[in-house]
């Protein structure tokens, strides 16, 4: 039988809401295939840390806490040693400066300037050479660089005072770093030292090694050496 007028208006209407329906499908569909990539592969996480070795001189890159690359690296001689600690990375420059290789990436260190870069000294990485920077070889440091951001984690091991079986650092004013944050620290507590526990020996840390030194009749010279480590209660 032929279609009635009203039956024929019922019809139209519903083709309209079919098609509304597809065309709304369509486009969820393209949104979520613009988001997520191709099917059944899932966007790659950017969580991405940072951990030194001082003990085996390696450099460790995490995603989601899962190890994907170990890099061989040089880091601070005895003298100079790389800062201990968890820090972030701050800024990123390519070809930031004579010797610092092709790529820089400086850390948070609240003492000084500190960060992984490459080297124009490839036969140093694996020792302990530098000025208490992280180096890497340029191809390496450039692959890191690529996956690292501003504000990544970088967890540097180790302790304040050096590793095992070395004695630690003769300090005086002018040395910047850990062992000297943590020095202030105890002077602090003893009642000798009033200024900021910022790692940097200046006149003031001076003055205050000095004045633990008279007070426990030792020479006033404001060196912190074995001595002193050990009236502080840090090494026995």
């Amino acid at each position: 039988m032929p279609c009635s007028h009203s039956d024929a208006k019922k019809m139209k209407t519903l083709l309209k809401l079919c098609a509304t329906v597809c065309l709304i499908s369509a486009l969820c569909f393209s949104s979520a295939f613009t988001r997520f990539g191709k099917p059944g592969k899932p966007p790659q996480s950017a969580d991405v840390s940072i951990v030194i070795n001082p003990r085996t001189n390696t450099l460790t890159l995490y995603q989601n806490n899962v190890p994907i690359k170990k890099y061989p690296i040089a880091l601070g001689k005895p003298e100079t040693p790389t800062p201990i600690g968890d820090f972030k990375v701050i800024n990123k420059y390519k070809n930031w400066g004579s010797g610092f290789g092709t790529r820089w990436m400086g850390l948070n260190v609240p003492w000084g300037i500190y960060g992984i870069h490459g080297t124009n000294r490839p036969g140093s990485i694996g020792s302990d050479a530098s000025h208490g920077c992280v180096r890497m070889f340029n191809r390496h440091v450039e692959e890191l660089y690529n996956r690292v951001k501003i504000g990544t984690k970088v967890t540097i091991l180790g302790h304040v005072l050096g590793e095992p079986r070395q004695l630690p650092r003769r300090l005086l004013r002018g040395h910047t770093g850990g062992d000297v944050m943590l020095i202030q620290n105890r002077l602090r507590g003893a009642g000798f030292y009033h200024g900021p526990c910022n790692g940097k020996f200046g006149y003031s840390t001076e003055h205050a090694v000095k004045a633990f030194e008279r007070a426990n009749s030792l020479p006033a010279d404001g060196i912190v050496s074995f001595r002193e480590y050990v009236l502080l209660g840090l090494i026995e």
